[in-house]
């Protein structure tokens, strides 16, 4: 998998744009908002820490079923990884994106999402490291 660092440059203090109050249905069309409620700020939304958060842009579909080749992914250096959790880490001096599987015994494994790729078990002499929790995946609708 080969991940791109998007940025690492602080990100604009404010990035707004409009919040229409509603819940759409993803069935049958419903009349739309004329009018937008309010203004919301993508970076308040998408980013908690600025000073811990990048943006990295993912090759590979190991992650497929939840993360596709070309999308951005929001990543917070600051957060303790839960089991479970999609995380970047570091293996070997390797990046890979992963969900993070953490057992009663100290194990750890490595999931990937799609079934054609192994599970990897991270062993004792192995060089690793949770780099960052994934926290929000952008990806092109079209």
């Amino acid at each position: 998998m080969k991940l791109d660092i998007i940025t690492s440059e602080p990100l604009p203090a404010e990035i707004h744009t409009r919040l229409i109050i509603t819940y759409i249905k993803a069935g049958y069309p419903s009349p739309a908002q004329d009018f937008a409620e309010e203004k919301i700020d993508l970076n308040r939304l998408l980013i908690k820490r600025p000073s811990s958060t990048f943006l990295i842009r993912v090759s590979g579909n190991s992650m497929n079923d939840i993360i596709h080749d070309g999308d951005i992914l929001i990543v917070d250096r600051s957060l303790e990884p839960q089991s479970g959790d999609i995380a970047l880490c570091v293996l070997n001096g390797e990046f890979t994106v992963k969900r993070i599987q953490f057992s009663s015994n100290n194990e750890i494994k490595l999931i990937p999402e799609n079934p054609n790729f192994p599970e990897i078990k991270i062993k004792e002499n192995d060089d690793f490291q949770v780099w960052g929790v994934i926290t929000y995946i952008i990806r092109k609708a079209k």
